[in-house]
């Protein structure tokens, strides 16, 4: 076996690994591992730190490798202080100092070495100069989103630097995770981030199934692929609404935001909730999918898809809206790679990431959705992307209602207790993009630590980096063209 291969466990997305089979090498080596592989094209989905006794801990990297479609594991084992890898793998950047805050490991190097939750002393970077002025927004904003602080500074109307601060409200959860799997575990994954309940509840789901050896009924995997794609159109939608609210474009607004109604209702016909709880759920879903509801999502789907064209075309139809869209906030796609961007927002960059092709599971190893990918990087990129996600979407949850595999919805045999010591990763692409669950568990089977890597953790900094040159009055249309959680990315 060639060095290079003992460098890595090689696996496949949601399969169980003997936590021993993950090499430990010594750090050097741990930093050459995940430096050649990201070098070679593959994607940091999570570094998650594990305590081992007095002050040892064990790194454990994740990356996802589309190529060839695995995953790499590696680890190593650390003090109190290790080299950084930041410097030289720019993804790696906000895993480092959640780790460094969480388990007091200093990553000697680390270019921007400070806390990831806004602690309420934080100190921000400035901008020193003649007419350099500082705007501070938030961390509490007058309505019912998720607190965050933004600091621009800036020279005139121009962003010279946006720093965001995130984490005013923790949460814990995924230390409440840790302590599962039991009955809440479920609950608790469809909350990590409210309109991404069925992404991260499958994430969850097929990470458990991996760990009790589950067989998954077909008839079940394809309505959680349904209701995933349901959320995605949903929330698509709704962006596409709230940009053109941005730019004052009241037609388009006030349209989307009832056509986002009428897809949450799609899903509430399935389960009962607007936003999928219950459904996906471990050894199946929760509800069935009768002939009767089939035919009357497609035949509502039908009336979406028609409303949704008539709204959202106006957008590029409208002169005065694409010259606001076209060139304001511009991410070059080499950026966008280094700091590991995911989903939409990448794809509008060119970088065509998406688990669904790259690291498929669950239906998606039988049926798939086309990839739609942007170039220019810029807000029109990014909404354009959504809009030819909405449309093939809808295609492919309408192929799969019209031929739904006969059978249960349920494992018909009891998911036995995970396997010990043992670790799972899955991915699965939420709405947003890449959502990475990975557990880890001790000798009585329970999780010993439960890793949750949000898309919005991979893409806040993206947002920040297109600000860059722009005006200050181009944030909030920036900001909704990647519309992040600010809960999700902090957990």
């Amino acid at each position: 076996m060639s060095a290079e291969r003992r460098a890595y466990l090689s696996t496949a997305n949601g399969t169980p690994e003997r936590l021993a089979s993950v090499p430990r090498l010594e750090m050097s080596a741990f930093r050459r591992a995940v430096l050649n592989a990201v070098a070679e094209g593959a994607h940091l989905s999570a570094l998650s730190c594990q305590p081992e006794g007095k002050a040892r801990f064990r790194l454990i990297a994740v990356l996802s490798q589309a190529s060839a479609g695995v995953l790499l594991l590696t680890s190593t084992e650390t003090g109190a202080r290790y080299p950084s890898l930041t410097t030289e793998c720019p993804s790696a950047h906000l895993f480092e100092r959640a780790i460094a805050e969480r388990h007091g490991i200093v990553p000697e190097g680390h270019p921007w070495m400070k806390p990831v939750r806004d602690t309420g002393d934080t100190v921000y970077n400035r901008v020193e100069g003649d007419e350099v002025h500082e705007v501070a927004v938030g961390p509490v904003h007058a309505g019912v989103i998720e607190p965050g602080h933004f600091r621009f500074q800036c020279h005139g109307e121009t962003v010279l630097h946006l720093e965001i601060a995130l984490g005013y409200q923790h949460r814990g959860v995924e230390r409440l995770l840790s302590a599962g799997p039991d009955a809440r575990s479920v609950h608790l994954a469809e909350t990590l981030a409210g309109d991404t309940s069925v992404g991260h509840a499958l994430a969850y789901c097929e990470t458990v199934e991996a760990l009790c050896g589950c067989t998954v009924p077909a008839r079940a995997l394809a309505i959680r692929a349904v209701a995933l794609e349901l959320e995605r159109i949903a929330n698509h939608v709704g962006d596409l609404g709230a940009l053109a609210a941005d730019v004052a474009f009241l037609p388009t607004a006030s349209f989307c935001g009832r056509i986002r109604g009428d897809v949450l209702n799609l899903t509430a016909a399935l389960c009962g909730s607007r936003f999928g709880r219950g459904l996906v759920i471990p050894g199946g879903t929760g509800f069935d999918v009768d002939t009767r509801l089939s035919g009357e999502l497609r035949e509502r789907l039908v009336t979406v898809e028609r409303d949704a064209r008539g709204a959202v075309e106006l957008l590029w139809k409208t002169p005065s809206v694409m010259a606001r869209f076209e060139g304001t906030g511009v991410l070059p796609r080499e950026t966008a790679d280094r700091i590991g961007l995911v989903g939409p927002a990448a794809r509008a960059c060119g970088i065509e990431r998406d688990v669904r092709r790259d690291h498929p599971s669950g239906w998606f190893r039988f049926a798939h959705v086309p990839i739609a990918a942007g170039t220019e990087g810029d807000v029109a990129s990014r909404a354009w992307v959504r809009w030819l996600e909405i449309q093939r979407s809808i295609a492919f949850v309408d192929e799969q209602l019209r031929g739904l595999p006969a059978g249960p919805v349920r494992s018909e045999t009891p998911c036995r207790a995970p396997a010990s010591r043992s670790i799972a990763s899955s991915l699965v692409e939420a709405w947003r993009g890449e959502a990475c669950h990975v557990a880890v568990t001790g000798s009585s089977g329970r999780f010993d630590r439960y890793t949750v890597v949000d898309p919005s953790f991979h893409n806040w900094f993206g947002l920040a980096l297109a600000m860059r040159g722009g005006q200050v009055s181009d944030f909030p249309l920036c900001n909704k063209s990647f519309n992040l959680s600010y809960c999700g990315h902090d957990l």
